[in-house]
């Protein structure tokens, strides 16, 4: 099944992002090679695509996990938690209907 992780960022935390992001980016790349990653993706600061200092917000990830509960483990273990980039983290299932 497919669960949307949904993360909220902590106030300034671009620093925090830009060292963690090689480790984050790994597991996002092993999804993508096992082809469970459907989406993945910061939400801008600001409505540009590329905020520069203005940093994110947030990110939304969704993928194929066997139950809601490994796609909360696959979520705790994120090097942006450690790192203190997201200040909150939420894990919904996730029923796509487009595209087909």
């Amino acid at each position: 099944m497919l669960y949307a992780i949904i993360c909220e960022d902590n106030a300034d935390s671009l620093s925090h992002r830009l060292t963690a992001r090689p480790a984050h980016l790994a597991r996002l790349q092993t999804l993508q090679d096992e082809g469970r990653l459907i989406l993945a993706g910061p939400h801008p600061a600001v409505d540009t695509e590329n905020p520069g200092d203005a940093g994110f917000s947030g990110s939304l990830i969704v993928a194929e996990f066997n139950n809601v509960q490994h796609a909360q483990q696959w979520a705790d273990a994120d090097p942006y938690l450690d790192a203190g980039v997201y200040a909150r983290v939420t894990v919904k299932p996730f029923k796509q209907v487009f595209p087909q």
